[in-house]
């Protein structure tokens, strides 16, 4: 990470403190950032909430977070971190602005900082976000403050227009920080760094060489813990047009001017503007056996918790060549990988295998580089098999990885809007969902612990998921 200047003065307003969201990402990633000292000294983390809760009441609740989700520290290091909790109960609405105003004003005195900088984070349901933007303008808490908005920003091309126009009534475009962790993982930043910085891989990063990109991210978790948001929802809102459409813009786009903010913004979401429009022949729904069976998830549920699609990109780089996303909940592995398949060369060998030579980013925990390539087998004649080399992230020298929400809360907290979606962008990825989103096909069935529909196979052939039910 490039250094940066110390921050200023801050105060951080994390709406829904006592949610999941915040509980397992947000106060985590807002601790590790105390602990490894890229906090200004000054600073207050403010938690609101419907309930009156007490300062300390606060305070427990987020020490039995740290300890529920295993995060290293000790008495010093909590002890720091406690005495700059504060909460603000009594909800908070254009009508009732609650506790919040005077909390603010209150830190602002206790910081001795009345222009300390002001970051209000929404962990709330995408259905309160215009409501919540609104109350910030109304009680004043919207001014030269930054927001940061969780996904998915909106539910459909008509909901996205309109809470973009709400937001945009209250804030600058500059103000907006629409966040998604899948872009700050260090394998996906390593996507461009990798690419651009190498000219062995450069070279081949096209058309000519690539014969398909996989995105690909089963998970072997159930939905128990937020059935309802889940059921609402479902795997194309929650995880492809957002995590999934924003890694395949990363390994689509053009090489920007420069790595700065706007230029990078300017890169990904012009690419995504090259998008071709899902065709639901090339989607696959999917819902676990016993999914409706889940406290929470509605009897006759038609909801999705898997698909995988293939998507176009319209650019002469990319033309003709699939890019296949899938993810899904309740299947027989948990991974995050992106892979390039190379075409087997023209040449005097036969049956090299088709996913023989493939470029892999692993982008789970630290992070993981992976190069497989078709070697001659040890041994008296030349049969063919395939070897790899792998690059551990975190055994690079000098290596401090920050965890995804890490990152990127620290982006917010210096401004800087390089891993952040813009409205350009995200308009048009609602124009590509449209038509799956108004009729999508039926979902099928499959078993918990498969790799979802059968029928899914077929999107990926001939080389097939590389990701598979069986242990690597």
């Amino acid at each position: 990470m490039v250094d940066r200047p110390q921050l200023g003065p801050t105060i951080f307003v994390l709406f829904g403190a006592t949610g999941d969201l915040s509980k397992r990402m947000v106060l985590p990633a807002f601790f590790q950032l105390a602990q490894s000292g890229l906090l200004n000294s000054e600073w207050m983390l403010i938690g609101t909430g419907r309930g009156n809760v007490s300062d300390d009441q606060f305070r427990d609740h987020v020490r039995d977070v740290l300890n529920q989700f295993a995060v290293p520290h000790d008495d010093t290091d909590w002890e720091a971190f406690a005495r700059r909790l504060r909460f603000a109960g009594g909800g908070f609405t254009p009508d009732n602005p609650g506790t919040l105003p005077a909390t603010v004003r209150q830190a602002r005195e206790d910081l001795d900082a009345s222009d300390a900088q002001l970051v209000h984070y929404l962990a709330l349901p995408p259905s309160t976000f215009a409501e919540t933007t609104r109350a910030l303008g109304t009680h004043d808490l919207a001014r030269g403050a930054r927001v940061v908005y969780e996904k998915p920003f909106g539910t459909s091309r008509e909901a996205f227009a309109e809470l973009d126009e709400a937001v945009h009534h209250v804030l600058d475009e500059k103000q907006i920080y629409r966040i998604d962790h899948f872009l700050g993982k260090e394998s996906t930043q390593n996507l461009h760094i990798l690419r651009f910085a190498n000219g062995l891989i450069e070279g081949v990063w096209n058309r000519e060489h690539v014969e398909q990109v996989q995105i690909d991210v089963p998970e072997t978790l159930d939905i128990d813990d937020r059935a309802r948001f889940y059921d609402a929802t479902g795997a194309v809102l929650d995880m492809l047009v957002t995590h999934l459409f924003q890694v395949a813009a990363e390994i689509a786009m053009e090489p920007p001017e420069t790595l700065g903010a706007d230029d990078l913004q300017s890169a990904r979401e012009s690419v995504i503007g090259a998008f071709r429009p899902l065709d639901t022949a090339d989607v696959v729904l999917g819902q676990y056996e016993g999914y409706r069976d889940v406290d929470g998830v509605a009897d006759d549920s038609t909801t999705e918790t898997f698909v995988a699609a293939r998507l176009w990109v319209d650019t002469d780089r990319w033309r003709g060549v699939p890019f296949l996303l899938r993810t899904g909940k309740m299947l027989g592995v948990s991974r995050q990988r992106v892979s390039l398949v190379f075409r087997s060369p023209r040449g005097p060998l036969t049956d090299i295998p088709p996913d023989g030579a493939v470029l892999t980013f692993d982008l789970s925990g630290d992070g993981e580089i992976d190069i497989s390539m078709v070697v001659k087998e040890p041994g008296p004649d030349d049969s063919l098999t395939v070897g790899h080399l792998g690059l551990p992230l975190d055994t690079v020298p000098l290596a401090h990885a920050l965890a995804p929400y890490s990152r990127l809360i620290l982006d917010v907290l210096h401004g800087d809007r390089s891993l952040f979606t813009r409205p350009d962008g995200l308009a048009h990825v609602w124009t590509v969902a449209d038509a799956l989103l108004r009729d999508p096909p039926p979902a099928k069935p499959y078993p918990a612990g498969s790799m979802g529909p059968p029928e899914a196979e077929d999107l990926a052939s001939p080389c097939g998921w590389l990701v598979t039910g069986s242990p690597d």
